[in-house]
């Protein structure tokens, strides 16, 4: 947590005119700074989700006016109540469940529902283009120009997902995928000599290794970086013929695109596998990766996972197992990609589908939740979570800095939200 009880600097009226860092001149407290602080990470999120929407033709006014509202309420002197801050960081989940649901069909219309794919991991021979980021839109528009090239295009983490969407596989360009989570961009964006594209957030300032091939687009950007206007990747695509060809190396695979349409249409199976006892639990291990030491947790942890229960995952936290071999239990999977940090909606659609399908209530299903915490985004999903009154969720590996005495209190009373400690003592406290 912070040094400082608070920090904030947003208005004329700051502490010696720098910060305040214990109470606000103003008169709010700690904990409703940190509140306040809480609700623009969540917005952030929300946003990002929202602009992607946008970016495809869909948008829903209650969100846009979430956020209006929200924001204005940070403002100074505007909300000093504890009790309605915490209604509002609620009701931004409520906002971020609408836009993720609104994102993933807009998705589905114009990719196609995701289906099981297996992706080459590893460089192959010939011109290549690395995409990194979140938007499948810019995705698409660049395989179609590199259409009729020897240009092969390449995913980067959470662009992974793309391997799943029909109407992206169909295009042979799309070769494969390089790399893992966004921590290791500096070094895989080095190693491979190919042109590479941002297209959202988590791109890093570059190393001079591979600066001069480095491109954005659209809000993305980095200085001294080229920037691609109106989807025109012409200068993208001729960068990556200027560099000449990678040279072929050994592949390997990992799976990605079990969207819910596909786990649904296992529903029978699943039911019958769990009514035996064959399948006792499922974990959904989800979130950011960071490069914070005890992200190894996560690895282990489904490494220890009993082998009649199901990993379920989504976010970049999945490159920390998902070259893991874990099998299956009757021909079910036993890890299952749902895709980018936005299709958290479905493992929360899949949740809403396991309650009918055992007709029991959300804190009763024999699902766990296992968070990795970092940006924004994972500050909006939260909320969506606790705003759908999920219980009994792990968080690490670090607790969020905004999160005070005082707020914790809440969580863990409420919601019994518990920091992570070690994966066989919390496996164990799941199992009995």
């Amino acid at each position: 947590m912070s040094d400082f009880n608070m920090f904030c600097y947003q208005c004329s009226q700051t502490a010696r005119g720098s910060a305040c860092t214990n109470a606000g001149v103003c008169g709010k407290n700690a904990t409703v700074a940190r509140l306040q602080d809480n609700l623009i990470f969540s917005m952030k999120g929300i946003s990002a989700y929202n602009y992607h929407c946008k970016e495809l033709g869909v948008s829903d006014e209650s969100v846009d006016e979430f956020l209006t509202k929200g924001l204005y309420t940070t403002l100074t002197n505007v909300n000093f109540d504890i009790g309605d801050l915490v209604q509002l960081a609620l009701d931004s989940g409520e906002a971020n469940f609408k836009v993720m649901k609104m994102l993933k069909e807009a998705h589905i219309e114009n990719f196609g529902e995701p289906v099981p794919a297996e992706v080459k991991v590893g460089a192959q021979e010939g011109p290549g283009i690395l995409v990194t980021g979140h938007d499948l839109k810019a995705l698409e528009e660049l395989l179609k120009q590199c259409e009729g090239t020897d240009v092969k295009v390449y995913t980067h983490s959470e662009m992974l997902p793309a391997h799943g969407y029909p109407e992206l596989a169909k295009y042979e360009s799309l070769a494969g995928q390089l790399g893992g989570s966004w921590i290791d961009q500096r070094k895989v964006f080095a190693d491979y000599n190919v042109a590479i594209l941002g297209t959202t957030n988590c791109v890093l300032p570059p190393k001079d290794a591979y600066a001069d091939r480095l491109f954005t687009m659209d809000i993305v950007k980095i200085p001294g970086a080229q920037v691609i206007e109106d989807y025109d990747f012409k200068p993208l695509i001729d960068k990556a013929i200027e560099l000449g060809g990678l040279e072929a190396e050994e592949l390997s695979t990992i799976s990605t695109g079990f969207g819910l349409s596909t786990i649904l249409s296992l529903a029978p199976k699943i039911k019958e596998l769990v009514l035996e006892g064959k399948i006792k639990r499922f974990f959904l291990v989800a979130g950011c990766d960071s490069p914070n030491p005890r992200m190894s947790y996560y690895r282990e942890f489904v490494e220890n996972v009993p082998e009649d229960c199901i990993v379920l995952t989504l976010a970049c936290n999945k490159f920390r197992f998902n070259n893991l071999e874990l099998g299956d239990i009757e021909g079910i999977p036993r890890l299952l990609d749902l895709g980018q940090c936005n299709d958290a909606i479905v493992a929360i659609e899949l949740a809403v589908a396991l309650c009918e399908l055992f007709e029991m209530e959300l804190n009763d299903l024999p699902l766990t939740i296992v968070l990795s915490w970092m940006e924004q985004k994972a500050a909006a999903i939260l909320w969506t979570l606790l705003y759908l009154g999920k219980t009994d969720m792990f968080i690490g590996p670090v607790l969020p800095a905004w999160a005070n005495d005082d707020i914790l209190n809440v969580l863990v009373e409420n919601f019994n939200l518990t920091p992570i400690s070690t994966p066989k003592e919390d496996i164990k406290k799941v199992m009995g």
